[in-house]
């Protein structure tokens, strides 16, 4: 076993899981709940991306995030069942993670617009909050998908490895990337 994702990874990783449940679930009733919910996730994307810059190893965006190029070869391999092992992000994780971050600070600023006396009550703001908080949640199945499918592709449980931060050691066949 290796050690993949640090303890900062892995906290905020269930922790913005943890902010996009409260605030997808969070009824009209508890509308400080759900602001809370999207300030931290705001707050949580902006220490990745602090951390994904500053940081080494796994975490570090330059580690895992790819040329549109590589990405699609990738996405083409997993279409064809040929698709390599990587000990961190694969090239297809690498661009769902800044889709993610993309689409958390888009559904959060939005969010934000309709509590301000400029943007409150504004049609094209709610709809367009509405659109992004649909489009993370299409995000967030895909991620899911991906990681099922990575899962039993290559034989490991890839949100035990986003619990204990450990995943399978590479094998000596050549097709695995660290």
């Amino acid at each position: 076993m290796v050690r993949v994702w640090d303890p900062l990874v892995r906290l905020f990783h269930w922790s913005l899981v943890s902010s996009f449940v409260i605030a997808w679930f969070t009824p009209v009733a508890a509308a400080t709940l759900h602001h809370w919910a999207g300030y931290a996730a705001v707050a949580l994307v902006l220490l990745r991306v602090i951390w994904g810059i500053g940081s080494t190893g796994h975490a570090r965006f330059s580690h895992f995030v790819r040329r549109p190029r590589t990405v699609f070869r990738y996405l083409a391999d997993i279409a064809r069942g040929k698709e390599s092992r990587h000990i961190g992000h694969n090239p297809a994780g690498g661009a769902m993670v800044l889709a993610l971050i993309i689409g958390m600070v888009t559904a959060s600023i939005s969010g934000y617009m309709m509590t301000t006396n400029r943007y409150f009550g504004i049609d094209w703001v709610e709809t367009f909050h509405k659109v992004s908080v649909n489009g993370l949640l299409l995000l967030v199945v895909l991620h899911l998908g991906g990681v099922a499918l990575a899962s039993l592709h290559h034989r490991e449980n890839l949100v035990r490895a986003m619990i204990s931060g450990f995943k399978r050691a590479p094998e000596d066949t050549g097709d695995e990337h660290i």
